[in-house]
């Protein structure tokens, strides 16, 4: 595969190209060589790399867990440390999902209890909020 322009990059990568320009700023992708026009000429890998960004950021990774995740697998880092920060955004998205579920509950006491009709000021969802009922 030859090298790319920064259009043809983001297009392929399923990204804009503003993102591209982001994450060579932050560091997660490295800059790559201009030619004598001064166009970006992006090499085969940064297309990889961009993939994995996207992929590892649907999952929810922070742009500094990507950073690390990066930085293991540049440096051929052990599987433990890679296991090590997915375990540790399972907690968090495990921990989400218990707090949806808590609020998801209280929504559905609230939206059971209100009878739909009459004057908002007897509603008990208004009530519950304003602190006049439980």
């Amino acid at each position: 595969m030859r090298s790319l322009r920064i259009s043809q990059l983001a297009e392929q990568a399923g990204v804009g190209i503003d993102t591209v320009r982001y994450y060579e700023r932050s560091g997660l992708l490295p800059e790559p060589p201009r030619r004598p026009s001064g166009y970006r000429e992006y090499p085969p890998q940064s297309l990889q790399r961009l993939r994995f960004i996207r992929k590892a950021k649907a999952l929810g990774f922070s742009l500094d867990d990507i950073a690390g995740l990066l930085d293991l697998s540049d440096r051929r880092g052990d599987a433990e440390a890679v296991k090590h920060l997915a375990q540790q955004r399972l907690a968090e998205v495990e921990a989400k999902l218990r707090e949806l579920r808590r609020i998801r509950d209280g929504l559905r006491r609230l939206v059971d209890a209100c009878p739909g009709h009459g004057a908002a000021e007897h509603c008990p969802i208004l009530q519950a909020l304003s602190g006049d009922a439980a």
